[in-house]
């Protein structure tokens, strides 16, 4: 099947099914963090007209010209967002119409800027008395984060063991057929908490639901932090098929510590990457995304998808949670890989040319002007 009749294909079976979607149930977890959208000043003309520093390539020759001297750069904070991968996980995945209970870090009492999200989900519950907090600087080609995590040190077994006292994450998990687990990296204590979620609640569950798995950019974690994760990481298996989502530099840093020699630039050398790290993991899928294209290996082997590509996202922060969600999507409702892939890339092209998630009835024409080769018919 070609690439436009598969995303025909897609649309169409979105049709289908969209009255079914709601019966789907999801729980998402842990992070919530509260994100300030930036941009950097290139130049100011008056109070309302500005240019803002277009690409990090620009932003890193005026941070190199400042070495050795004092240097100040006006932001413009865009807005004031809730975030963290969980929460637009969450968002994501809710606006399709999907079932979603989210246990994240939101704050005691929980953050306003969490309130339009607890609206759109089944069940919106706070866990640990702080949220993380993000800066996040956003260019034309990408986005630079930057965020104070240390607060969420809180977030350990002690904590679960508070939490998980009263059954209602347990019977959140009973009725769902996926379970999201992210961002391992900015919680220094997740490692031990997953192998308790895996004794405490995964293995009382009567059913095997499908894990996703996010781990997020383990790049200021040590190799022995990150290795010890992938110890755990493998026990997921026992109680559903897991699913390894990561970008490409998520799957370098983990091949490098396996001694895998690969580092995916093509999709050739992506699709190495994904079947080698699978192997290794023993991991039902793993999934790599990159700007313009995925690929996932699986049992069947492994598969390739390209996304409609945006050269100037309206926003950057959140989209790889988007793509997440999409493809839970797919998990869900049992696509194939590609599939899968497509639906993935369709909410997050959606996503970068929005500002905001897609509802399942603005997602299907996307797809269909993607099908048509107009991704952007949309937005013009």
């Amino acid at each position: 099947m070609s690439s436009q009749d598969s995303l025909h294909w897609l649309a169409s079976r979105l049709r289908a099914v969209a009255d079914s979607i709601p019966q789907q149930r999801v729980v998402a977890g842990f992070d919530g963090f509260v994100d300030e959208i930036i941009s950097v000043v290139q130049e100011r003309k008056n109070l309302t007209d500005w240019k803002p520093v277009s690409d990090i390539p620009a932003f890193n020759a005026l941070i190199a010209k400042a070495a050795g001297h004092s240097s100040l750069r006006e932001i413009v904070i865009n807005r004031l967002d809730a975030g963290g991968c969980a929460v637009n996980f969450a968002d994501g995945i809710a606006e399709l119409g999907v079932s979603v209970d989210c246990f994240a870090t939101m704050g005691t009492p929980r953050h306003p800027a969490f309130d339009d999200l607890a609206r759109k989900l089944h069940g919106c519950h706070s866990w640990g008395r702080e949220y993380g907090r993000t800066l996040a600087f956003e260019f034309n080609d990408g986005k630079l984060m930057y965020s104070a995590v240390a607060q969420l040190a809180e977030f350990d077994t002690a904590l679960l063991d508070r939490v998980l006292s009263d059954g209602t994450y347990l019977n959140a998990c009973q009725q769902a057929r996926v379970i999201a687990l992210t961002d391992w990296t900015l919680y220094p204590h997740m490692t031990a908490c997953w192998r308790a979620l895996q004794e405490q609640v995964y293995s009382k569950l009567t059913h095997q639901p499908a894990f996703f798995i996010d781990l997020v950019d383990p790049s200021t974690r040590s190799d022995a932090d990150i290795r010890a994760m992938l110890e755990v990481l493998s026990g997921f298996e026992a109680h559903g098929k897991t699913v390894l989502g990561l970008n490409g530099n998520e799957a370098n840093i983990l091949s490098r510590l396996l001694d895998l020699n690969l580092t995916g630039t093509d999709i050739a050398e992506v699709k190495k990457q994904a079947v080698a790290l699978r192997e290794r993991l023993a991991l039902a899928q793993i999934v790599i995304h990159h700007r313009k294209f995925a690929v996932v290996a699986d049992a069947s082997g492994v598969h390739h998808a390209h996304g409609p590509f945006c050269a100037a996202p309206k926003k950057s922060t959140g989209a790889g949670d988007r793509f997440n969600a999409g493809y839970c999507l797919g998990l869900l409702l049992e696509l194939d890989p590609v599939s899968c892939l497509n639906l993935a890339a369709a909410v997050t092209g959606f996503f970068v040319r929005q500002g905001r998630s897609a509802t399942l009835a603005e997602l299907i024409p996307f797809i269909e002007n993607w099908a048509k080769g107009n991704p952007d018919a949309l937005t013009l």
